[in-house]
């Protein structure tokens, strides 16, 4: 009897293409889509199913009156958006303060799962970052909290340290404080796989997917194929660009660059919708959603690859100005 499961060494050599037809082809076929008609997806082995269109926490708290950011979240879960993204550094906790407010006046806690960050690399910091995002976010736990950042070769290590903040996360997961641990980055995929190779099982990894990624640094080649493996939920970020240099600059249209995405092995993709009118967008992009054949994925790659051949669209690669205040500092010590 032939195997449907791509074995190692198919996974780990698997472009864009190969990848996704090993295995989106069940995985797309078989997802359910809630009421709303937003396509559901797993997230990784966690036995939980999330939407395949994430909400990001820093552009949807960014509005300069309360009340449309407010408004823009609960818009979003009624609209079957379940996965919220935030970090305990965003607009200095502004940003899981909004997305807190708007959950418990909207009633709608128990309608989302809900990921915040955690900045601190040391036990003392992570505690500290856990009781401050509860409080903000205004819940008794958290469904995912992920290491934020790990962007650079000290990272892991730092984490995983003697009275490190693993320890803290290890201790909330036993309290029921979260239910899932995973990690972030956006600069460098080898760090991704220190963090893989650290005594941990991860739920997720955070990192940024889009179709310049397969050429420059590509999380998509090196990572992607590994969380396949391991059943890891991947959670697509920076989809655009980070800061919509992929549209603006490349002239990739939004559909095209969502969709590609989209059809990759992921769980959920974190948008940066910072309006109702991009909600509006994207809602009618996920809803349409039918995965890329190989070919069409494999020709945009290629239509694309000059632009992506050094980085230049992809700047939380190559320069420190995607890196939030917090990590900067960490740097210097």
């Amino acid at each position: 009897m032939t195997s449907h499961n791509p074995n190692r060494r198919d996974v780990l050599q698997a472009g864009a293409a190969g990848l996704a037809a090993m295995s989106l082809g069940g995985l797309a076929g078989a997802q359910d889509v809630n009421q709303q008609g937003v396509p559901l997806r797993p997230l990784g082995k966690t036995g939980v199913k999330v939407s395949l269109l994430g909400l990001g926490g820093h552009h949807s708290t960014r509005a300069q009156d309360e009340k449309d950011s407010l408004r823009l979240i609960q818009r979003a879960v009624d609209e079957g958006v379940t996965f919220l993204d935030n970090a305990w550094d965003y607009h200095d906790g502004g940003a899981e303060e909004r997305m807190g407010k708007a959950l418990e006046e909207g009633k709608i806690r128990d309608k989302v799962f809900l990921m915040t960050k955690v900045c601190g690399r040391t036990a003392k910091e992570a505690q500290s970052n856990l009781d401050d995002s509860l409080r903000r976010l205004r819940t008794d736990h958290l469904d995912l909290w992920q290491f934020h950042e790990m962007n650079y070769e000290k990272d892991p290590d730092r984490v995983f340290a003697a009275e490190g903040a693993i320890e803290v996360a290890l201790k909330a997961k036993e309290q029921g404080k979260i239910r899932f641990i995973g990690f972030t980055g956006h600069r460098d995929p080898l760090v991704h796989l220190k963090m893989l190779g650290k005594p941990y099982d991860w739920a997720t990894v955070q990192m940024p997917l889009n179709v310049l990624d397969g050429t420059f640094r590509s999380f998509q080649k090196q990572v992607l194929p590994v969380l396949v493996e391991r059943g890891i939920g991947a959670i697509a970020m920076k989809t655009l660009g980070g800061n919509g240099g992929i549209v603006s600059s490349v002239k990739v249209p939004v559909d095209q660059a969502l969709r590609y995405v989209f059809s990759l092995p992921i769980a959920t993709l974190v948008s940066g919708m910072e309006s109702e009118a991009v909600l509006e967008q994207n809602l009618k992009i996920v809803r349409a959603f039918k995965p890329m054949a190989q070919d069409e994925l494999a020709a945009l790659e290629e239509k694309y690859k000059a632009a992506a051949g050094d980085g230049r669209y992809e700047g939380f690669k190559t320069t420190k100005n995607y890196d939030g205040p917090v990590h900067r500092k960490q740097q210097l010590s």
